[in-house]
């Protein structure tokens, strides 16, 4: 789908619909259309909120306007000058960004679903890790919790249906497979995605500036590491 559609989203946004399903291509289309936006940085914009086939644009309500037109209408002439008419395809986003790097401790302790996500796939243990590890994975959106990364890539030998039953309780830092989607949790919670490894790293710190370690549209890589590596790295400054 190369078009869009522009509609209303509560009081103080718009929203441009790009497709209605997962699909990498409209969601690289999706991050595309957010970076002209933020790059022609209009007065009006005061949010950029990306999901897998929208994009919300949050506008700032207090902006000076000429009499009988207000701040929404002043965005959607803006937008409508900023993006691609509905007949012209909007552009993809290019893929030149160095890819993040995320170490992963496949301890069993740090991965209580790995085995049982190997034998869904039909893989040995060492076969699932590496197939995990050689995907290109790209951030779709963040949601469900400050933070939390939505990871297109992952291997389809790989999907599998999330638990029947959350667990009340996923550590900070566990990366988790739900459905054909990759993930890792920014902080303890509840959590029904299959667990098979932690990074020692901190995905979200409300005092680093930007709090979330990985934002919408950039790369992912994930690199197996030991017991050992994960602990020195625990230990080191953010």
């Amino acid at each position: 789908m190369s078009t869009f559609d522009l509609e209303p989203l509560g009081e103080d946004a718009l929203l441009l619909r790009l497709g209605d399903h997962i699909d990498p291509a409209v969601n690289r289309r999706v991050h595309a259309l957010a970076a002209r936006i933020a790059a022609a940085s209009p007065p009006w914009l005061r949010e950029l909120v990306p999901a897998y086939a929208s994009l919300a644009v949050f506008v700032d309500l207090d902006l000076p306007c000429p009499p009988g037109i207000d701040p929404i209408t002043v965005a959607m002439d803006g937008l409508r000058a900023l993006v691609p008419t509905p007949d012209t395809a909007v552009p993809v986003a290019a893929d030149d960004d160095a890819p993040f790097d995320i170490p992963v401790c496949h301890a069993p302790d740090f991965a209580p679903d790995l085995d049982a996500l190997a034998a869904h796939a039909g893989l040995s243990r060492e076969e699932t890790i590496a197939r995990h590890c050689a995907g290109d994975y790209r951030v779709a959106m963040v949601g469900f919790a400050p933070g939390f990364p939505y990871l297109l890539g992952l291997d389809p030998a790989l999907a599998m249906p999330r638990l029947a039953t959350p667990r009340t309780r996923v550590p900070a830092g566990s990366v988790a497979i739900g459905g054909a989607q990759a993930g890792l949790y920014p902080r303890e919670g509840p959590g029904g995605w299959r667990l098979l490894g932690r990074t020692p790293l901190a995905v979200f710190d409300p005092v680093r500036v930007p709090p979330a370690l990985l934002v919408p549209g950039r790369r992912v890589r994930f690199r197996a590491i030991d017991a050992a590596t994960f602990a020195r790295l625990a230990r080191a400054p953010a």
